[in-house]
């Protein structure tokens, strides 16, 4: 059974009955202010709202009525591709990316959020946003960082691929503002043209950096190996960029491996500047690599369904997807295929 309330408490619950809901929600709110803004400080107030469409994102923005441009803290994780919810903002902060950058004034800005008012028309509980420029300069700090070789994990090689298409699209972008401007344009152009222009290049951009090999496709090799699977946060063993080559680019067509290896050659430390994948067609060679990570996927879940190991698999593939230019094994019986 619920305690029975007593005291100061049960004249409270008292008075909150009596209470109608809109007197109930002013003092919520009212509290909600306070506990935001203890020192009672006019904050600034978003006298404009809307959505920064980001491929599939819709990012809260806003203007005050002291000019300042400013977006959520989580929306500026969402824009480069940090996954979750909560603190992502604050715990950039302390990241490496940034975290070397001399007079870091972009550590003290993410410390340091806006508290405006007016987030909604309807609630006017302060919130926490940040400067436009914010995410600009964070995209430029996370590009510094790949240049010195300091994105390591699946994630920031991600946080790295979306600061790079954000940089190259508002840039992009600007380019088209200023010339609306300087010709009497922007007077005339449809309200969100600009906006359907940046979604437009955004959406392009990241397609060129989608998933095509499905993790399974990895995790597998490394059961069929009998390696430990660390998940795809962790860095793969460079073998299995060899596994990759043989399994996959040698066999969809004849020469193609060659020829992405001539568009993608390597530098002066061995990387590649870009992967094989984004040089397939859309139309041809973006099918022909799905349906032969399919097959792919299906003799692996053979092999592992009947306790095959990895030489075994390998036979399995070389008869029935052959490499493309290479000769056919006869098919004379052999001893310890089963490991």
């Amino acid at each position: 059974m619920a305690e029975e309330v007593t005291g100061k408490a049960k004249g409270g619950k008292a008075r909150a009955e009596k209470l109608t809901p809109q007197i109930r929600r002013e003092i919520a709110i009212k509290a909600a202010t306070e506990r935001w803004n203890p020192e009672k400080k006019v904050l600034p107030k978003a006298e404009y709202r809307g959505f920064l469409k980001i491929a599939d994102m819709k990012i809260p923005c806003f203007v005050l009525d002291d000019g300042r441009r400013v977006i959520s803290g989580r929306g500026i994780t969402a824009a480069i591709g940090m996954k979750g919810r909560g603190q992502g903002i604050a715990r950039i902060a302390g990241h490496r990316i940034i975290e070397g950058i001399e007079n870091n004034k972009l550590s003290v800005a993410i410390q340091n959020p806006i508290k405006f008012t007016g987030r909604s028309p309807k609630i006017d509980i302060p919130s926490d946003g940040f400067e436009a420029t914010v995410l600009q300069e964070l995209c430029e700090a996370i590009l510094r960082a790949r240049d010195n070789n300091l994105l390591k994990t699946e994630q920031e090689i991600r946080y790295g691929k979306y600061a790079d298409i954000l940089t190259r699209s508002f840039a992009r972008v600007g380019i088209i503002a200023l010339i609306d401007e300087a010709t009497g344009y922007q007077a005339d152009r449809p309200k969100d043209a600009l906006q359907a222009y940046l979604s437009m290049i955004i959406r392009k951009e990241l397609a060129a950096w989608a998933k095509k090999f499905p993790d399974e496709f990895y995790e597998n090799i490394y059961k069929l190996k009998g390696w430990e699977w660390p998940g795809m946060q962790k860095n793969r063993f460079s073998v299995v960029a060899h596994y990759t080559r043989d399994l996959v680019y040698e066999r969809i067509a004849p020469s193609l491996l060659e020829e992405l290896e001539s568009k993608s050659p390597k530098d002066d430390r061995g990387k590649r500047k870009n992967k094989f994948h984004q040089w397939l067609t859309e139309d041809v060679g973006d099918p022909m690599l799905a349906q032969h990570l399919h097959s792919l996927i299906m003799f692996q879940r053979l092999a592992l369904a009947n306790s095959y190991g990895w030489n075994r698999f390998v036979k399995m593939v070389d008869k029935v997807l052959t490499k493309k230019g290479s000769t056919l094994e006869l098919p004379f019986p052999e001893p310890g295929l089963n490991y």
